[in-house]
């Protein structure tokens, strides 16, 4: 077999043939993996709203809405309307943004809540997920309820150390109470 020459030309088409073999094989495993990525999200969806709702039976992905920028989820069980889940985030936490799941009773009243993504301080923003901090919220009707940190003149105990992380959280769930009672309860 000869040897082939070493030239512009020869190295573009060897770099051409590379690059248009990669992207065939990327493409393959894209088309792959596609469908189990979307089935484990949903699951990982469902799963927190799980977490922070009251017993429902119907397929909440389903009932899927996106209003301004947040994720609302309407929970029935049978042909009842047992709550709300609400996927809000904030851009103000101490490092960033962070994403919370918020489950709401139909009337309104906060049922529970779940950080599903955050940058946190670990051992001082990351408290916004320990018992302490979030016993405040569980079964919280929220209609007389001012939602910042006493530090700013609200009925929030903020997290030692965390005032920052604190505030953001309560920004998320400000916009997650507001979506609900604009276009779910007033309804």
């Amino acid at each position: 077999m000869a040897k082939i020459e070493s030239s512009l030309k020869n190295m573009i088409l060897s770099l051409s043939l590379i690059g248009i073999i990669m992207t065939v094989l990327l493409a393959y495993v894209y088309t792959l993996t596609k469908e189990p990525i979307a089935n484990s999200e949903k699951k990982k969806e469902i799963d927190a709203i799980k977490l922070v709702c009251p017993e429902f039976d119907n397929d909440p992905i389903a009932s899927k809405q996106t209003i301004d920028g947040l994720d609302y989820f309407v929970l029935t069980k049978g042909t009842d309307t047992v709550g709300y889940a609400v996927k809000s985030f904030t851009d103000k936490g101490f490092s960033g943004v962070f994403t919370v799941m918020i489950g709401f009773y139909a009337d309104g009243k906060l049922f529970d809540y779940s950080v599903l993504v955050h940058k946190e301080t670990p051992g001082l923003g990351t408290k916004m997920l320990e018992t302490k901090f979030k016993s405040q919220f569980k079964d919280l009707d929220l209609t007389d309820f001012n939602l910042k940190v006493k530090k700013d003149g609200g009925d929030v105990d903020a997290i030692t150390a965390a005032t920052i992380t604190s505030r953001g959280f309560c920004d998320a769930l400000q916009k997650a109470k507001d979506g609900i009672a604009k276009n779910f309860i007033a309804k």
